[in-house]
């Protein structure tokens, strides 16, 4: 059946191939929506780790990260596979931005049971992209059948989301169904794209952009976590003077951002994409892990800004085991990244144990009096360990790290 045309359809799929594909200056624009956003899903955080609440505030630093990673991911791939940069696909990016802008604007809301203003900026974020797959079901008649699945699938779910917050407003869905049913419209949300791509050739994404692109969400959130270390210290700066312990504290932050940046970038995304298409969902997927891990380090650095301050050893022990273990989530959802790319040998595996026991040494010398930032400075060893590791290894053991 031929569908009615839209204004500016897209073209055929862009190629897999295409060489020196990069990120668009639009697609950068679009992920400074998204520093708003994660800035303030981390800012929330820190206010309950600081307050002693942080089991508490989890599950919706959870939820609002998903829905901040979601859009942005679906963003992404289809701008991969379909980005024409005409003038209505800018319109349509541009109305996605604002609704990040407002999603990010409800942050602090989810935390506190007020979801109204987080669920219109979600429903902006998405229904969008539904008009961006029908102009790609239009252009692209091989895969129409795949982009009508995501239409419909990304419609559907949007009306569910929606549909749960008026039930829950309303008191029609009981109290205990709240986070079982935002669990399942979350499962139904990563079913789409599973269900999507079952039917006809799979979408054209490109396999380095797609690996830049992650690789630049990375960056965003590393500088999103220096920039609240940085306030936090500055802010001591301003209240008590430049200290040597001031000074080691910016560079200990510094130090550890500057190595889990490292740790990433270890990672071949690229060529094990080009090579393994059939390792996208997983390698996608997993990111959610990697990234939320990693604001969490940095809303945990401004803990450890808060706990030098207080110059409590209650405090210490508190923040340092806040970073530790978003640190060590980190670490682990890169090993097993890594692992999915390369499908390395066993000694992967001993080495990413070692390099959990050298962050778990952090929290426990600073349970024995360590000063908080010497405890600090000792979480890069960790990562210090697997850079040597890996990069020692490419050189002298290359067949270990090639990608398989």
């Amino acid at each position: 059946m031929a569908l009615p045309p839209l204004a500016g359809s897209p073209r055929r799929g862009r190629d897999i191939h295409e060489a020196h594909r990069a990120a668009t200056p639009l697609e950068l624009l679009f992920d400074l929506t998204f520093v708003v956003a994660v800035a303030l899903a981390a800012a929330q955080l820190h206010h309950a780790e600081g307050a002693g609440h942080t089991l508490a505030a989890l599950p919706g630093y959870l939820l609002a990260f998903f829905a901040i990673w979601w859009a942005w991911m679906n963003y992404t791939w289809f701008g991969s596979a379909y980005d024409n940069d005409d003038a209505t696909y800018r319109v349509l990016t541009l109305l996605q931005m604002a609704g990040v802008l407002v999603f990010a604007t409800g942050v602090p809301g989810l935390f506190e049971g007020r979801t109204a203003l987080a669920v219109a900026g979600y429903a902006a974020m998405r229904l969008p992209l539904c008009v961006q797959w029908l102009r790609a079901a239009q252009g692209d008649p091989l895969r129409r059948g795949t982009c009508l699945r995501y239409a419909a699938g990304v419609a559907c779910v949007q009306v569910l989301w929606i549909a749960q917050f008026f039930s829950a407003s309303a008191g029609l869905l009981p109290q205990g169904l709240i986070w079982p049913s935002l669990i399942a419209l979350v499962l139904l949300e990563l079913a789409v794209p599973l269900w999507a791509e079952t039917v006809g050739p799979p979408t054209p994404w490109h396999a380095h952009h797609i690996a830049e692109r992650y690789s630049g969400f990375v960056i965003m959130i590393l500088g999103e976590s220096i920039l609240g270390a940085t306030n936090a210290v500055s802010n001591l700066v301003q209240a008590s003077g430049l200290t040597a312990e001031l000074a080691l504290l910016g560079l200990a932050g510094a130090l550890l951002a500057f190595c889990l940046w490292w740790m990433y970038f270890l990672l071949p995304s690229g060529e094990s994409l080009h090579q393994h298409r059939e390792r996208a969902f997983l390698w996608g997927y997993g990111h959610y892990v990697t990234f939320a891990a990693l604001a969490a380090v940095g809303s945990g650095l401004e803990v450890v800004a808060d706990a030098v301050k207080q110059d409590s050893a209650n405090s210490a022990l508190q923040a340092i085991t806040m970073v530790a273990a978003a640190q060590a989530i980190y670490i682990a959802s890169i090993w097993a990244l890594h692992r999915h790319a390369t499908r390395s040998s066993h000694r992967q595996l001993v080495l990413v144990l070692v390099v959990l026991a050298c962050v778990g040494l952090a929290p426990l010398a600073v349970a024995q009096g360590l000063p908080l930032v010497w405890g600090l400075l000792l979480l890069s060893l960790g990562p210090l360990v697997s850079i040597v590791y890996n990069e020692r290894g490419r050189t002298h053991c290359a067949a270990d790290f090639v990608v398989r």
